[in-house]
């Protein structure tokens, strides 16, 4: 769960980066959620389009003159986007499936150890399963 919060803090980050330039969807970007990225780049820059053409003069708006009316939804769906990734990336790692019990990351179930670490994977009745016998009768022989 470790992994889960740190990716959620950093799509966080990138998420803030992104708004603060006035960018929607970074922190999803950084998830790998490329059509919910863009959506809501295109749903952020489409609304924006509609409230300048609709409380502004668009040939002569620029960033310090738009009125209030404009800058506060826009900010608000910005801040709606971030909080959307923190959602995503929270959400996500709850489903990924098995996990090393020794260091944490997401293991093969078609293999016998952890593709990470290297350590042996317990197999269906709680014991090691190594090369093709019970490791629990070799555990005490094995140094660590």
């Amino acid at each position: 769960m470790v992994d889960t919060r740190r990716r959620a803090v950093v799509a966080v980050l990138f998420g803030v980066f992104g708004a603060a330039v006035g960018i929607a969807g970074v922190g999803h970007a950084y998830l790998r959620r490329w059509r919910r990225a863009a959506a809501w780049f295109a749903f952020v820059v489409g609304a924006a389009m509609v409230l300048v053409y609709t409380f502004d003069d668009p040939a002569t708006a620029t960033p310090s003159t738009l009125p209030r009316e404009v800058v506060v939804p826009v900010l608000a769906l910005l801040v709606t986007s971030v909080l959307d990734a923190y959602v995503v990336a929270r959400r996500s790692g709850s489903s990924e499936g098995p996990t090393c019990p020794h260091c944490g990351r997401p293991i093969d179930t078609e293999i016998d150890f952890c593709q990470w670490c290297t350590e042996p994977l317990p197999d269906e009745h709680g014991g090691n399963v190594e090369q093709g016998h019970d490791a629990d009768a070799t555990d005490g022989a094995r140094l660590h």
